[in-house]
């Protein structure tokens, strides 16, 4: 008997379909990965692994904000501030009943909202970085070098020099950074724009272009005013010395709000890691993700440099230690990064005040000195490999 003809390849059970990003249509051809991207998870793993991994890490920002309210001038012991923190909320007020006055006092009007601030600008550089990270396949990525930050730097300079740094009620500063922040960021967008095209190596460059632009007015700013630059320059390096509600409520509302429109895009960011042309042909629409992980990005910076001043490295750390730990799907890395991020910077400022005795340093020095030897580990990894 003669055996039987081979069936024709149009035939072939194994042939990919025309959405394909396999390059052959050999069988055995895997499709082009690219090496950090995430591997597929069951939804029902997914679940249980990002329900556990927010367990983790939202326990430590709850051990982080107990560290920060009981450590001061007048230290509380860990107890009294974890039953003050907790009879804050709902249903629980009981906790914190029979607490000292002072104790209540001392934690609610003073260290709580410092404590809150802290988190909030730390889970908003923090996500920033991650999302900016996956988008760009860059991992020296931080929300710094998009012109966000000296962009805020020079409104706020602008507004102290002139005197006005009081006026709102101490609002006039954050918000003249914030404004001038998202004004920074149209530029760089508008020069780094290509016939509907946002080219991600002209986008950086355009950012660091923009960046060292404003950073020169600011210093020329400096120069010029013969003014006292004591409180220009503590911003520039970060504090959350001025925390209070209304900045609280503002950040909240921008870092949130941003955050969880990242979030949206975190299935988009998972199939951009395997190239921009591999993910057009799964259906994401690129150009519109890049736009829209970038504005949202920048949205979250400009509100938390708004209120903090210049905190650098935290979006560019915290993202790398999260990815170690929980791995590249964005599903997991951005709220996790979130939640780290906010406990990082936390223990950054209690570090910053209670670290030298009675002088407060800036946190972004603290930050800092620990961003550069950080920075340096990344950059000699990328040389070698």
């Amino acid at each position: 008997m003669k055996p039987s003809p081979p069936p024709d390849a149009s035939e072939s059970p194994h042939e990919p379909d025309s959405g394909s990003i396999r390059p052959s249509t050999h069988p055995h051809t895997p499709a082009p990965i690219h090496p950090h991207s995430p591997t597929p998870i069951h939804p029902r793993t997914l679940s249980q692994r990002l329900a556990l991994w927010l367990l983790v890490f939202g326990g430590g920002l709850f051990l982080a904000a107990v560290v920060g309210v009981a450590l001061g001038p007048s230290n509380i012991p860990l107890g009294m501030s974890a039953r003050a923190l907790l009879g804050r909320l709902p249903g629980l007020h009981s906790l914190s009943m029979g607490l000292p006055t002072e104790t209540l006092t001392i934690i609610g009007e003073i260290r709580l909202p410092r404590v809150m601030l802290a988190g909030l600008v730390g889970a908003g550089l923090s996500v920033s970085g991650a999302a900016l990270q996956g988008l760009l396949g860059n991992p020296l990525a931080d929300p710094y070098v998009i012109g966000v930050s000296s962009g805020a730097a020079v409104g706020a300079a602008l507004v102290m020099i002139l005197g006005y740094g009081a006026a709102l009620g101490g609002m006039a500063a954050p918000l003249a950074a914030f404004a001038t922040a998202l004004l920074a960021m149209l530029i760089v967008l508008a020069l780094s724009r290509r016939g509907g095209r946002l080219p991600v190596q002209g986008f950086l460059l355009a950012g660091i272009v923009v960046g060292s632009f404003f950073w020169a007015l600011v210093t020329l700013l400096l120069t010029l005013s013969g003014r006292d630059m004591q409180s220009v320059l503590y911003w520039l390096m970060g504090s959350f010395s001025g925390a209070d509600w209304p900045r609280i409520g503002a950040a909240a509302l921008l870092i949130t709000g941003s955050g969880l429109g990242l979030l949206a895009f975190a299935k988009d960011l998972n199939l951009m890691a395997t190239g921009e042309e591999p993910a057009l042909h799964l259906g994401v629409n690129v150009e519109a993700t890049k736009s829209a992980v970038v504005a949202l990005a920048a949205l979250a910076t400009a509100a938390s440099v708004a209120v903090s001043g210049v905190i650098a490295f935290v979006g560019l750390m915290v993202p790398h230690m999260a990815r170690r730990i929980v791995g590249p799907d964005h599903r997991i890395l951005l709220p996790v990064s979130a939640l780290f991020g906010a406990a990082f910077l936390l223990l950054a400022d209690t570090a910053s005040r209670t670290a030298f005795g009675a002088t407060e340093v800036p946190v972004g020095l603290i930050t800092a000195l620990m961003g550069g030897p950080f920075f340096f580990v990344i950059l000699r990894r990328q040389i070698k490999g």
